[in-house]
């Protein structure tokens, strides 16, 4: 029984219990990212520069082309996520609690997803556990509470898996447009989305492959899929064209000839597929960073795939050995993709594949409960969820990052005593836009150095923020 092919309230109220226990996953996941969100959010310069950016469009319509650049590469991404949170951003009066805000609620329905993606594809109890469990992950509660341009990326990645599923199993040729829209906010939240590429591709091929008619309408539908697609793209593409195609040339190179950064020798990733499942994935998403529980469940789980796989080719389950396959080459070609990336793979770098081994997890379960073992589930589940409360990011007392920065300005302007100033930071792992950003929604004289209006630009204060340990400004 699949849950969209019905009315929801007929659904509702003939799955009460189910309905109640859903509700009870979402409010928990909504209060694990949204308690004193203000609080708990990060606010460095990244998140500095990207209100400060969208704030000018608030304000004065002043459009934007291009979005944030890339840590590494020297690349742009397009504005889409600026788009995304500006009205947030307008609705909290300028706040970055507003963009954050924002990011928590797709975060939480990135949950909702997840349930609704495994109860299609696994049924009843795989749908519960994979939500519950992805739910309480202390490392995507924690993504999922700033506002940052990565943090998008899991639920438009698991809306494109969805989508190219609907086309492969359904034939139901509208999903394309959904994977082109999807693409496009996953390509213009982190360039590592293009991971997702290859199984949006192989299932594609295999859709086409198996069609004996319609193919024109198939067709059809992917070109409007690709338009949609080139449109959300197409800021960035008239930025490029107007200076040179310098984005163009950075990816290029990135890809062609930074051969310290980017393997383009499939066969290179093997010696490293085993280290990044366990380590990265099982380890940081599943476990709570638990190196301990994190190899026995990345063993277990490896295990546990494998017989899910011939238990349900044995079964002849159709429709669940294609959900599992599917399932399983999202996270081999997400694991060979990372395995080609050289340079220290951070939690946010495999957005795109967050969901996947929750869902392999969720399949799992599901079997086990199936062949009448339901305490071993309930064990599971509660274990599970045990170790990821010990890491709960409530645990800890907020940063109150926001509110410190707001502190420190106020010092500021209060000692320049209305008169203009320059300003200066020292960090190892912020710069100052932050602090920029609350300065100029004051309406502070700062200045900042022009070498080529060096006199008009140079104040007679200089205030220096130092944040690290030792400071000697």
């Amino acid at each position: 029984m699949q849950v969209k092919s019905q009315n929801l309230i007929t659904w509702i109220k003939g799955n009460k219990k189910e309905f109640w226990m859903l509700l009870g996953v979402l409010v928990l996941a909504a209060f694990f990212r949204l308690w004193r969100i203000d609080e708990y959010l990060t606010f460095l310069g990244d998140e500095g520069r990207d209100v400060r950016i969208v704030s000018r469009f608030v304000t004065d319509f002043d459009l934007m082309f291009i979005g944030p650049r890339t840590s590494i590469g020297n690349m742009y991404l397009g504005p889409l996520y600026y788009y995304l949170i500006a009205p947030f951003l307008a609705l909290w009066r300028l706040s970055p609690t507003g963009p954050a805000v924002l990011v928590a609620i797709l975060g939480t329905a990135t949950v909702f997803l997840v349930w609704f993606v495994a109860r299609e594809w696994f049924g009843k109890v795989a749908a519960f556990s994979s939500a519950l469990l992805f739910a309480m992950s202390p490392v995507v509660i924690s993504l999922s509470k700033t506002s940052w341009n990565p943090n998008i990326m899991p639920f438009f990645a698991l809306l494109a898996i969805y989508s190219i599923w609907r086309v492969w199993r359904h034939h139901e040729w509208k999903w394309l447009l959904v994977v082109g829209a999807s693409f496009g906010f996953i390509l213009q939240s982190h360039y590592l989305g293009l991971l997702l590429l290859p199984t949006i591709i192989l299932f594609w091929i295999l859709t086409l492959r198996d069609l004996h008619s319609k193919v024109g309408n198939f067709l059809r539908h992917t070109m409007l899929g690709s338009v949609i697609f080139a449109i959300l793209m197409s800021p960035l593409f008239i930025f490029d064209a107007k200076h040179g195609w310098r984005n163009f040339e950075s990816m290029r190179i990135f890809f062609t000839e930074r051969q310290t950064t980017v393997s383009i020798k499939p066969w290179n990733a093997i010696p490293d597929l085993w280290p990044l499942w366990q380590d990265q994935v099982v380890t940081r998403l599943v476990v709570a960073k638990s190196e301990t529980w994190g190899l026995w469940a990345a063993i277990i789980i490896l295990i546990g795939a494998i017989c899910l796989g011939y238990g349900l080719y044995k079964d002849r389950d159709k429709f669940r050995l294609q959900s599992f396959a599917l399932v399983s080459v999202w996270i081999f070609i997400g694991l060979v993709g990372l395995g080609l990336y050289k340079q220290h793979i951070y939690d946010h770098y495999f957005g795109f594949v967050f969901m996947a081994p929750f869902l392999l997890i969720g399949g799992i379960l599901q079997k086990i409960w199936d062949t009448k073992f339901k305490l071993l589930v309930i064990i599971i589940v509660v274990g599970l969820l045990w170790i990821n409360l010990q890491e709960n990011p409530l645990k800890y007392p907020p940063n109150r990052q926001m509110q410190n920065v707001q502190q420190v300005n106020q010092k500021i302007i209060e000692e320049s005593q209305g008169k203009p100033f320059n300003f200066a930071l020292i960090s190892k792992n912020n710069y100052e836009e932050g602090y920029l950003y609350f300065l100029e929604q004051r309406k502070a004289p700062v200045l900042a150095i022009d070498p080529q209006r060096y006199e008009e630009t140079l104040a007679d204060q200089l205030f220096v923020v130092c944040e690290n340990p030792i400071c000697e400004p």
